[in-house]
Protein backbone atom coordinates (compact mmCIF):
# COMPACT_ATOMS: atom_id res chain seq x y z
CA UNK A 1 0.00 0.00 0.00
CA UNK A 2 2.75 2.46 0.95
CA UNK A 3 4.58 1.57 -2.25
CA UNK A 4 1.47 2.28 -4.35
CA UNK A 5 0.99 5.66 -2.63
CA UNK A 6 4.64 6.55 -3.16
CA UNK A 7 4.37 5.60 -6.85
CA UNK A 8 1.19 7.67 -7.20
CA UNK A 9 2.88 10.67 -5.58
CA UNK A 10 5.90 10.28 -7.88
CA UNK A 11 3.65 10.22 -10.97
CA UNK A 12 1.75 13.30 -9.74
CA UNK A 13 4.96 15.28 -9.07
CA UNK A 14 6.48 14.11 -12.34
CA UNK A 15 3.44 15.29 -14.28
CA UNK A 16 3.74 18.72 -12.67
CA UNK A 17 7.42 19.00 -13.51
CA UNK A 18 7.08 17.55 -17.02
CA UNK A 19 3.51 18.15 -18.13
CA UNK A 20 2.20 16.18 -21.09
CA UNK A 21 0.94 18.28 -23.96
CA UNK A 22 -2.82 18.55 -23.68
CA UNK A 23 -5.19 19.44 -26.45
CA UNK A 24 -7.11 22.56 -25.54
CA UNK A 25 -10.25 23.97 -27.02
CA UNK A 26 -8.32 27.13 -27.84
CA UNK A 27 -6.33 25.19 -30.43
CA UNK A 28 -6.95 25.77 -34.14
CA UNK A 29 -8.40 22.31 -34.61
CA UNK A 30 -11.21 23.00 -32.12
CA UNK A 31 -12.58 26.10 -33.78
CA UNK A 32 -14.29 27.07 -37.00
CA UNK A 33 -14.48 30.78 -37.80
CA UNK A 34 -17.28 32.35 -39.83
CA UNK A 35 -16.74 36.01 -40.62
CA UNK A 36 -17.98 38.53 -43.12
CA UNK A 37 -19.68 41.82 -43.77
CA UNK A 38 -23.32 42.90 -43.67
CA UNK A 39 -24.36 45.63 -46.12
CA UNK A 40 -27.72 47.04 -47.11
CA UNK A 41 -29.08 47.03 -50.67
CA UNK A 42 -27.12 50.21 -51.49
CA UNK A 43 -23.84 48.68 -50.25
CA UNK A 44 -23.67 50.68 -47.01
CA UNK A 45 -22.42 48.85 -43.89
CA UNK A 46 -25.04 47.76 -41.39
CA UNK A 47 -23.80 48.31 -37.83
CA UNK A 48 -25.11 46.49 -34.76
CA UNK A 49 -26.92 43.80 -36.76
CA UNK A 50 -27.09 40.49 -34.90
CA UNK A 51 -25.59 37.54 -36.77
CA UNK A 52 -26.17 33.96 -35.64
CA UNK A 53 -24.46 30.68 -36.53
CA UNK A 54 -26.20 27.45 -35.54
CA UNK A 55 -24.68 23.98 -35.56
CA UNK A 56 -27.54 22.07 -37.15
CA UNK A 57 -26.44 18.79 -35.54
CA UNK A 58 -26.60 20.11 -31.97
CA UNK A 59 -28.72 23.26 -32.25
CA UNK A 60 -25.98 25.18 -30.43
CA UNK A 61 -26.00 28.85 -31.36
CA UNK A 62 -23.18 31.40 -31.64
CA UNK A 63 -24.05 35.11 -31.74
CA UNK A 64 -22.17 38.28 -32.68
CA UNK A 65 -23.12 41.84 -33.64
CA UNK A 66 -21.62 43.66 -36.60
CA UNK A 67 -19.28 46.57 -35.92
CA UNK A 68 -19.43 50.05 -37.50
CA UNK A 69 -18.09 48.66 -40.80
CA UNK A 70 -20.66 45.84 -40.87
CA UNK A 71 -17.99 43.26 -39.99
CA UNK A 72 -18.70 40.25 -37.77
CA UNK A 73 -16.72 37.27 -36.44
CA UNK A 74 -18.26 34.09 -35.06
CA UNK A 75 -16.11 31.31 -33.57
CA UNK A 76 -17.80 27.90 -33.32
CA UNK A 77 -16.39 24.97 -31.41
CA UNK A 78 -15.92 22.31 -34.09
CA UNK A 79 -13.36 19.53 -33.79
CA UNK A 80 -11.82 17.26 -36.39
CA UNK A 81 -14.88 14.99 -36.30
CA UNK A 82 -17.09 17.91 -37.40
CA UNK A 83 -15.76 18.16 -40.97
CA UNK A 84 -18.73 18.25 -43.34
CA UNK A 85 -21.16 19.33 -40.62
CA UNK A 86 -24.08 21.56 -41.63
CA UNK A 87 -24.30 25.09 -40.21
CA UNK A 88 -26.98 27.75 -40.58
CA UNK A 89 -25.95 31.41 -40.83
CA UNK A 90 -28.71 33.93 -40.06
CA UNK A 91 -28.40 37.68 -40.65
CA UNK A 92 -31.66 39.44 -39.78
CA UNK A 93 -34.32 37.81 -41.99
CA UNK A 94 -31.70 36.17 -44.24
CA UNK A 95 -30.66 32.58 -43.75
CA UNK A 96 -28.23 30.33 -45.58
CA UNK A 97 -26.81 26.87 -45.10
CA UNK A 98 -23.03 26.41 -44.86
CA UNK A 99 -20.94 23.26 -44.71
CA UNK A 100 -17.88 23.11 -42.46
CA UNK A 101 -15.24 22.30 -45.07
CA UNK A 102 -11.71 21.64 -43.81
CA UNK A 103 -9.00 18.98 -43.75
CA UNK A 104 -9.27 17.25 -40.34
CA UNK A 105 -5.61 16.24 -40.50
CA UNK A 106 -4.44 19.87 -40.86
CA UNK A 107 -3.88 21.27 -37.37
CA UNK A 108 -1.80 24.25 -38.54
CA UNK A 109 -4.19 26.43 -40.56
CA UNK A 110 -7.25 28.28 -39.31
CA UNK A 111 -10.54 26.73 -40.38
CA UNK A 112 -13.50 28.72 -41.54
CA UNK A 113 -15.33 30.58 -44.25
CA UNK A 114 -16.57 34.03 -45.13
CA UNK A 115 -20.25 34.83 -45.57
CA UNK A 116 -21.35 38.28 -46.71
CA UNK A 117 -24.91 39.58 -46.48
CA UNK A 118 -25.56 42.03 -49.27
CA UNK A 119 -29.07 43.42 -49.52
CA UNK A 120 -31.37 40.43 -49.58
CA UNK A 121 -28.79 37.67 -50.23
CA UNK A 122 -26.00 35.91 -48.35
CA UNK A 123 -22.97 34.93 -50.40
CA UNK A 124 -20.38 32.47 -49.17
CA UNK A 125 -16.87 33.47 -50.23
CA UNK A 126 -14.69 30.71 -48.82
CA UNK A 127 -11.66 31.81 -50.87
CA UNK A 128 -11.75 35.20 -49.14
CA UNK A 129 -11.65 33.70 -45.63
CA UNK A 130 -7.86 33.63 -45.03
CA UNK A 131 -7.07 37.17 -46.27
CA UNK A 132 -10.04 38.60 -44.33
CA UNK A 133 -8.99 36.78 -41.15
CA UNK A 134 -5.39 37.97 -41.59
CA UNK A 135 -6.57 41.60 -41.95
CA UNK A 136 -8.78 41.24 -38.87
CA UNK A 137 -6.00 39.75 -36.76
CA UNK A 138 -3.49 42.33 -38.01
CA UNK A 139 -5.83 45.16 -37.08
CA UNK A 140 -6.07 44.08 -33.46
Amino acid sequence: MARALALGALVAVSSLLHPWPAAGEHEIYYRYVVLGYVKDARGAPVAQRNVELVRDKTGFSYLAPTDATGFFVLVARLGDESAGESLTLTVGPLRTRLTARFDPSNHDEDRGTRGDAEGDTVIERAAWFRPTLARFLGAR
